[in-house]
């Protein structure tokens, strides 16, 4: 697992791995693999001054010119890919395959935003008033902040990052201190793009590392138009009213306690293989992990036997090993957050399968299902771990009601046959999460849709669709290109 190859192939300074204040140990074997400097107060402030300079350079170079940029990132990802995908799994513990797949995304994202960058789209209006027409336009914001979570270190970077420099916004990055190694990779790989680019302003991109602090210095700073925080809901209940508070715009991804419903006429081996990785990959630590199964009462006894056979069978262990699907838990305080929330279950009268760490090295854990007799107590909490809270229920308007009662919204999902069973889940009276599955897990998001939640998720839309709108200004304009001036609703002004 030596990483120095890597990190100089990603063009990252050795030097700068060392001897700095945060140390990084990555969750494969606990061992060190950095120490990096953070940046004071001073320094966050250049970073911010400078960035609100290149904003003002940046938003006048046409939209398709921006894209350039973006389309020569993605082609330093393609490059890299294989290194800065092992990078991912060695700094926050997921699966290779899930490593790659980040930077993957990240490169469909910039695809994307390329696309995106000729297509920035506004509107003509009728005017009621002659000889004048309306329309509305989509101007550059400013400096966008991104606060990233440790477990997508740099796919959720990319989602805002390409969408707002192809805006004309100029980037700020403060990623966890649990991984900032792949931010400094990602950033260096940037960096390239920036120098074949050729001519765009210096600061267009920052990077910036440390601890609340840093973050709060960011939030606070109203040079910043827009903060984009991915993270817990404690985070965001602090972050938001922040951004408010000074009239920012502020965009949160927060917390998700996502539900699945097994109806009757499910494909059960679909159902199994669905809930099998939206429940176990990443070691749950992903913010659409399925945390919470109901399943009919008619198929509870076939189907969950099933399910606890598959878990017992899923590879734990080291992410680099091929045939693994489970890595470790991120520290140990993941693990000890996680037999907290098993230890309440328990006291709610759960029968739990699995939740017992697995060797001594690294926090491995057997991905534990819990049978719970109703839906209340710690299942209405977010735990950040792989497990999975499984409860009957009779009929769809009783699933789909404990399914939404919970403070969060981001994902949801049915397994059925049953078109009218779908539908009913898909419609105003059904799931109330931003996103809604018919016989895929809650968890796998494309980049081409829209991705964000309601309720205490925090209501924020990144990546597809038209999530860009959040990165730009909406303006209405109007032009009088007549020698008249009528005034609008009919108002008489005669002078």
């Amino acid at each position: 697992m030596n990483i120095t190859d890597i990190i100089s192939r990603l063009g990252v300074d050795e030097a700068a791995l060392k001897n700095g204040e945060l140390i990084v140990d990555t969750p494969i074997d606990g061992s060190e693999i950095a120490r990096i400097a953070m940046d004071d107060a001073a320094g966050v402030e250049t970073k911010i001054a400078q960035s609100q300079d290149a904003f003002l350079q940046w938003r006048s170079v046409p939209a398709p010119r921006r894209g350039e940029l973006v389309r020569l990132l993605g082609e330093e990802l393609r490059a890299h890919k294989e290194d800065l995908g092992r990078l991912v799994t060695i700094e926050c513990g997921k699966i290779l395959s899930e490593g790659l797949g980040e930077v993957q995304e990240m490169i469909d994202i910039c695809d994307f935003a390329v696309g995106l960058s000729r297509q920035l789209y506004g509107l003509t209006i009728a005017s009621e008033r002659p000889g004048h027409h309306m329309r509305e336009a989509w101007q550059p914001l400013g400096p966008v902040g991104i606060i990233s979570a440790f477990n997508f270190p740099v796919a959720v970077w990319s989602w805002n990052a390409a969408l707002a420099l192809a805006c004309g916004n100029s980037i700020i990055w403060k990623p966890s201190e649990k991984t900032p190694l792949t931010a400094l990779a990602t950033h260096a790989l940037l960096h390239r793009a920036i120098k074949k680019f050729g001519d765009a302003p210096a600061g267009l991109s920052s990077l910036i590392i440390g601890g609340r602090e840093t973050g709060e210095q960011l939030v606070d700073d109203r040079r910043v138009r827009l903060v984009s925080a991915t993270g817990s809901t404690r985070m965001g209940r602090e972050v938001g009213p922040r951004v408010a508070n000074r009239f920012g715009r502020v965009l949160l991804e927060l917390g998700g306690n996502n539900a699945g419903i097994i109806a009757p006429s499910a494909d059960t081996e679909l159902a199994l293989r669905g809930v099998c990785f939206s429940a176990a990959g990443t070691a749950g630590q992903r913010c659409t992990t399925l945390r919470r199964l109901f399943v009919h009462s008619s198929i509870y006894d076939e189907f969950v036997p099933r399910l606890k056979a598959a878990y017992a069978s899923l590879p734990v262990g080291d992410p680099l090993e091929t045939g693994t699907l489970v890595g470790p838990l991120v520290d140990k305080a993941a693990f000890d957050r996680m037999h907290y929330a098993l230890d309440r279950a328990k006291v709610q009268g759960a029968t739990i399968t699995g939740g017992e760490r697995v060797g001594d090295s690294g926090w491995y854990v057997r991905p534990s299902l819990v049978e719970l007799p109703k839906h209340d107590g710690i299942v209405c909490e977010e735990t950040f771990a792989p497990i999975l809270y499984v409860m009957k229920y009779n009929d769809l308007d009783e699933a789909i009601e404990m399914q939404n009662n919970v403070d969060q919204g981001l994902s949801s999902c049915i397994f059925t046959r049953d078109v009218l069973e779908a539908e009913r889940f898909l419609s105003a009276t059904g799931s109330d999460c931003g996103i809604a599955n018919v016989n895929i897990g809650p968890s796998g998001a494309e980049i081409g849709g829209a991705f964000g939640g309601e309720k205490e998720t925090g209501g924020g839309r990144e990546s597809g669709s038209d999530a860009w709108k959040a990165y730009m200004r909406r303006q209405t304009q109007t032009v009088n290109y007549s020698t008249e001036l009528p005034l609008a609703q009919g108002v008489k002004f005669n002078i």
